[in-house]
């Protein structure tokens, strides 16, 4: 519900993916291939360069076999979201409740010296 709700989301590749677009890619024999694959599939030429290098590296082996962390339900990010209300609100009366204090104090004092300066007999010239 940000600024930015409207924009549309960033593509993400699954290592599959990249495996198979590279094997294609380096596969097209023909000429024009291997634009008409990336015009096909929305890409560019850095994205096949990237992964080459991802994979040659051993960066894209490993990917697939990643179990991913499951999503949190509403459920949670509701009592997250609770719970760092609820942390914000405690701190604020705290605050509010150190202010009080202070503000008694004040008002104490000044009562003193309002009734001191009423029992004090007037000074003489």
């Amino acid at each position: 519900m940000g600024p930015r709700a409207e924009q549309p989301k960033r593509r993400s590749f699954t290592a599959e993916y990249k495996l198979a677009m590279i094997a294609e890619y380096d596969a097209a024999t023909e000429p024009g291939a291997k634009g008409a694959l990336l015009r096909r599939e929305g890409l560019y030429s850095s994205h096949i360069i990237q992964w080459r290098r991802a994979r040659d590296a051993g960066a894209l082996a490993g990917v697939a076999d990643k179990p991913r962390r499951p999503a949190r339900s509403q459920a949670d990010r509701d009592a997250e979201r609770l719970r760092a209300e609820n942390e914000r609100l405690r701190a604020e009366l705290a605050r509010t409740k150190a202010a009080l204090d202070v503000v008694g104090k004040a008002h104490a004092l000044l009562g003193l010296i309002s009734e001191s300066a009423d029992t004090d007999p007037p000074s003489s010239r």
